[in-house]
């Protein structure tokens, strides 16, 4: 058993102890043992503690990709039920994608174990991932990059509803097959589980092989969560945003210490550009290097343009590639990985760049209300003003020379380019009228962390929320993690 390596029921039992009680958990099993043991864990562990206020449920997705699927989600809900577990089936539906099929069956899971939760009343979700599993991704992650990865996060707010889990992250299969087999309890067999054609199996085999020393992903997480911890008080000092769309990062934070600007610049590429992912190693030292260099000039990275002034660094989305969004009533949607939209009207909404259309009026939006329609509502941090200015003259440069604050003025160029990336709404190629525009909820997306959010960025992500004036990120509902209070 490798250092970090706990038996099943210390982990369970050290899991329930650090959940806010009372709580009711949903379990989501497939029937392989790995979750198997995880829902008979829980229910054992749960049944000798009734002091700890904690209850279960728990959720199959059927993801229609064998023909026995089916059966074997019933399976699992006969179990449930012979242990008095309240248990849903959920099946994804639709076609399947002919290409990154596991991929799509991820995203497909996730957004259907929320589904079950809400139905059930869960307050949050636990998966059954292993320390094998963990060993696994580090190995295909290292294959990818020289960085050093986190692997899987023991806690992930999933769509910012709900937290999910994992309990078991430390604990190995063979131990939880050990416990299985103990009870007399079975478990079913995935055959894609020994299908070559996925990488996680052919990592798998080769593991099993080779079970080298474990790296010590704890201290991993520590460096993480003390570089997410630097990179929050880097915005508060280093950062400030001009009208939703323009970050500028003062000259003095781009003095800092290169691990925490690789950080937080990573990030903000990630969330200006509307993409999940912080650009590759091969960009991020481009970036940082041009960064670092002193001399104005502009590159593009990640779809984000980068503008070095005398006065700071500015970025915002460039104005190319940047795909329409329609609307249907009542429907929402995600506006260029950066804008949630939900469209309270009667009528179809279209959303698209303002360079595509300059003849509508640009919304500049903060916070989580309705933009008002021909104003920008400016977020700023600390020290500025928050008033709305005036949209009819755009191209003079005193305009909005101090929207900056502090008398620091914005170039043109930079605020130009920071317009054409501004959404516009229309219907019918018309602009909107004041009734329609109050119903459209237009707030700004972190595609990095709105999706899924690991607890390692928790504190980056929330600072970076205040500073856009959007809602906080719901707290894991925990009240320890490895015995430390949060």
């Amino acid at each position: 058993m490798s250092p970090e390596a706990r038996s099943p029921r210390e982990a369970i039992l050290q899991f329930l102890t650090s959940l806010q009680s009372p709580a009711h958990i949903l379990v989501a099993i497939s029937g392989g043992s790995d979750s198997t043991g995880l829902l008979l864990l829980l229910d054992e562990a749960v049944k000798a503690a009734p002091h700890l206020k904690i209850s279960l449920c728990a959720a199959t997705v059927d993801h229609a990709l064998r023909a026995s699927s089916a059966d074997e989600a019933r399976e699992v809900a006969a179990l449930c039920a012979s242990l008095g577990i309240a248990h849903a089936i959920t099946t994804w539906q639709g076609d399947k994608p002919k290409t990154g099929i596991m991929a799509a069956a991820r995203e497909a899971r996730y957004g259907l174990l929320a589904e079950a939760a809400e139905a059930l009343g869960a307050d949050l979700i636990v998966t059954a991932h292993t320390l094998d599993d963990q060993r696994e991704t580090l190995a295909m992650r290292g294959m990818r990059t020289e960085e050093v990865s986190t692997g899987i996060a023991d806690a992930v707010l999933f769509d910012r509803r709900f937290w999910i889990l994992r309990p078991l992250l430390f604990s190995s299969r063979a131990d939880i097959r050990a416990f299985l087999s103990e009870r007399g309890a079975g478990w079913i067999d995935d055959p894609s589980n020994e299908d070559v054609k996925y990488e996680r199996v052919r990592i798998r085999r080769e593991l099993s092989a080779d079970a080298g020393a474990e790296r010590n992903i704890r201290a991993v997480w520590e460096e993480r969560l003390a570089v997410s911890t630097k990179g929050a008080d880097w915005l508060d000092h280093h950062f400030k945003l001009h009208g939703g769309l323009l970050g500028q990062v003062m000259p003095d934070g781009l003095r800092q210490d290169r691990a925490v600007l690789d950080y937080v610049l990573g990030r903000l590429t990630a969330v200006f550009g509307g993409q999940p992912f912080a650009p590759g190693r091969a960009q991020m030292e481009r970036l940082l290097s041009f960064a670092a260099g002193g001399e104005p000039g502009r590159m593009t990275v990640g779809r984000v343009v980068f503008d070095l002034r005398r006065n700071g660094l500015y970025l915002t989305r460039e104005s190319r590639g940047i795909l329409p969004l329609v609307l249907q009533p009542g429907e929402a949607g995600v506006w260029d990985g950066r804008f949630e939209a939900r469209n309270g009207s009667a009528i179809d909404v279209r959303i698209e760049a303002q360079s595509g259309r300059s003849s509508l009026i640009p919304v500049l939006v903060t916070g989580i209300q309705p933009p008002r329609v021909g104003a920008v509502i400016n977020s700023t941090t600390h020290d500025e003003s928050s008033a709305p200015k005036d949209l009819g003259a755009l191209d003079s440069c005193d305009e909005h020379r101090n929207e900056g604050g502090g008398g620091r003025g914005l170039p043109k160029s930079a605020w130009r380019r920071a317009m054409a990336s501004a959404p516009v709404l229309s219907a019918g190629g018309a602009p909107l009228s004041q009734e329609y525009i109050r119903i459209i909820h237009l707030t700004p997306y972190f595609a990095p962390f709105d999706r899924f959010l690991t607890r390692f960025d928790f504190i980056f992500a929330n600072r970076l929320s205040a500073v856009f004036a959007t809602a906080p990120y719901a707290r894991p509902p925990l009240r320890s993690i490895d015995g430390k209070t949060i």
